[in-house]
C-alpha cells in the first residue's frame, strides 16, 4: 500500500518497522510497546498481530501467542505462517497431532512453504519416536523397534533436529 505517506498511517507504519527492528536486536519489550502502537490505528492488521504473537512466543507467553495466532488462522485461513507458528508452540508443549494439523492448514494455505514441510517431517519423526518406544516397551525382543528408536533419535538430536 502506498499510504505509507499520509500523517499517522506513516507513523503506524514506522512502529511496525520499529517494532521489528527492536524484535531482531533482542530488545522484546521495547519491540512489543512500539506493535502495540502500531495495531491502536490497525488492530486487525495480520502483520502486526502476527508479530506480536512471535514477541510473545520469543517472551515465553505461550498462551498469549496461542490465542493470536489460532485468531489469526480463523480470520486469515489463507495465511500459512500462523498455522505454522501455532504448530511449534503445540510441538512444543508435546502435543504432536495437533502440530500435524496445523501443519497440514499451512501448507495447503501455502504448498511452497518449505518451513512447514520440514517441521512436518519433524513431527512426523516424533510421532514415529513415540509409536517405537511404545512397542519397544511393549515388547522387549523387538530389536528392530528399538533400532528404529535410535535412528530417530540420532536424527532428532542432530543440528537442525527438533
Amino acid at each position: 500500500m502506498l499510504a505509507a505517506f499520509h500523517g499517522p498511517a506513516f507513523s503506524q507504519r514506522s512502529d511496525l518497522e520499529e517494532a521489528n527492528r527492536l524484535f531482531k536486536q533482542g530488545q522484546l519489550d521495547s519491540a512489543l510497546e512500539r506493535v502495540n502502537a502500531y495495531l491502536e490505528g490497525h488492530p486487525k492488521d495480520a502483520r502486526g498481530r502476527f508479530l506480536k504473537g512471535v514477541i510473545f512466543t520469543e517472551q515465553k507467553k505461550t498462551s498469549d501467542a496461542l490465542r493470536i495466532f489460532v485468531d489469526l488462522t480463523h480470520e486469515y485461513p489463507e495465511l500459512a505462517e500462523p498455522y505454522n507458528n501455532l504448530a511449534v508452540i503445540y510441538a512444543g508443549q508435546g502435543e504432536y497431532e495437533k502440530a500435524r494439523t496445523a501443519l497440514e492448514m499451512a501448507i495447503r494455505a501455502n504448498p511452497g512453504y518449505a518451513a512447514a514441510h520440514e517441521n512436518l517431517g519433524d513431527i512426523y519423526a516424533k510421532m514415529a519416536a513415540q509409536s517405537y518406544d511404545k512397542a519397544a516397551t511393549l515388547n522387549r525382543d523387538n530389536k528392530s523397534a528399538a533400532t528404529k528408536l535410535n535412528l530417530i533419535k540420532e536424527i532428532l538430536s542432530k543440528p537442525g533436529g527438533r
